[in-house]
């Protein structure tokens, strides 16, 4: 599972030491050499698990695809991103602010429902 790449649907193997990386990046952290450059690169599906190779020295658009499964897998990549937001309680766990729009409300609870102008002194 790739850290840098939310979404990575293939993995890649490394020409330099044989081994499978999720992104360059992942290689990068892993081990004590640079990553080599290659015209054929070796992927592995994630989607159908199964090896291809590709030359990416006449790379076409139809390439983008799994051979195997037709997973499409040159996306753009979603990356992690740091999130603001507001600290509070959880509302999974104190719901009493929010108010549940799919339950009608019940009109005789109301103040505003009933007509009270005839009791005001």
């Amino acid at each position: 599972m790739c850290k840098h790449v939310l979404n990575a649907q293939v993995s890649i193997r490394a020409p330099c030491c044989k081994l499978w990386f999720d992104c360059a990046e992942c290689h990068a952290e892993t081990q004590d050499h640079r990553l080599k450059k290659t015209a054929e690169m070796a992927f592995l599906c994630k989607k159908c698990k199964k090896a291809f190779r590709k030359d990416m020295s006449n790379y076409e658009e139809s390439d983008e695809y799994c051979p195997h499964c037709d997973n499409h897998y040159v996306i753009e990549a979603k990356t992690p991103q740091a999130v603001l937001g507001v600290e509070g309680d959880d509302p999974r766990i104190n719901a009493r602010m929010l108010k549940d729009e799919r339950v009608k409300e019940d009109a005789s609870r109301s103040l505003f429902a009933t007509d009270l102008t005839d009791r005001i002194g």
